[in-house]
């Protein structure tokens, strides 16, 4: 599919894996609406292909209208690429009690029902395109993790939101077919984002030591080239592809 004179969406556009792809779309040609939190975009200031939205994709209401922005832009909408989630960490049991239900279900409101809520809401417009020669109209990238397979002690409520992206896949790929709309997942390792800017670098080092190759963290802007093959390429669709340097994470 083509990216030049499209319109993309991008949730968490504003910084990490949201913001390389913002940037690599719009160096293709993409007007890109970057989707983030009014205090993630405060002082960012929109130009070469970006126009920054604020959004809270738990909205419904937030994400229709921002979705409608995008769609309205002159451009066809045929991209979306869901990059938003939040990542703490606590015990099923620990030493401070019992998992905090409120912190599990906003973890999950966010990464999972977030990423659903836009998928629904951005499928609904690009539906409406005129599709291509080959019959497309769009594609839509959720983000998962490689803890939605090898979920570590304290990740129970990110793990479950992101297991939950994977089993998005395929029946999103299936029900948005008959609308030219492919979905792709893709599930990161551990990649050097501002989540990773505060711990020592001794610590970011034992991090790459576990990798088996390339032995070193990911980079944000390699999600991005991820992305745009999955865009380019019609055939991948329902498909969740891990981009982890063949890491398989240990339990702690």
């Amino acid at each position: 599919m083509r990216i030049e004179n499209t319109a993309a969406i991008v949730t968490g556009g504003a910084s990490g894996l949201g913001a390389a792809t913002s940037q690599a779309l719009a160096k293709r040609g993409a007007k890109v609406f970057a989707f983030d939190l009014p205090a993630s975009i405060e002082g960012a200031q929109s130009g070469d292909g970006i126009e920054y939205v604020a959004v809270d994709v738990t909205d419904p209401e937030q994400v229709r209208s921002a979705v409608s922005q995008a769609a309205g832009s002159g451009l066809p909408l045929r991209t979306v690429v869901n990059c938003a989630g939040i990542g703490p960490s606590m015990r099923i049991l620990g030493k401070k009690g019992v998992h905090d239900l409120a912190l599990y279900a906003k973890v999950v409101q966010v990464n999972l029902v977030g990423s659903f809520n836009v998928l629904a809401l951005a499928s609904e417009r690009i539906a409406e395109t005129e599709a291509d020669e080959y019959g497309q109209r769009g594609v839509i990238i959720n983000t998962a993790s490689v803890a939605a397979y090898e979920g570590q002690v304290g990740q129970a409520a990110y793990s479950s939101s992101k297991g939950g992206i994977l089993g998005l896949t395929l029946p999103a790929a299936r029900d948005l077919a008959q609308y030219g709309i492919r979905v792709c997942t893709i599930a990161p390792g551990i990649v050097d984002t501002p989540m990773l800017a505060t711990v020592s670098e001794e610590f970011r080092a034992g991090l790459a030591a576990g990798v088996p190759f390339p032995k070193r963290l990911a980079r944000p802007d390699e999600y991005a080239q991820l992305a745009l093959a999955i865009i380019e390429h019609d055939y991948l669709n329902g498909e969740t592809i891990r981009m982890d340097g063949a890491l398989r994470m240990a339990p702690r």
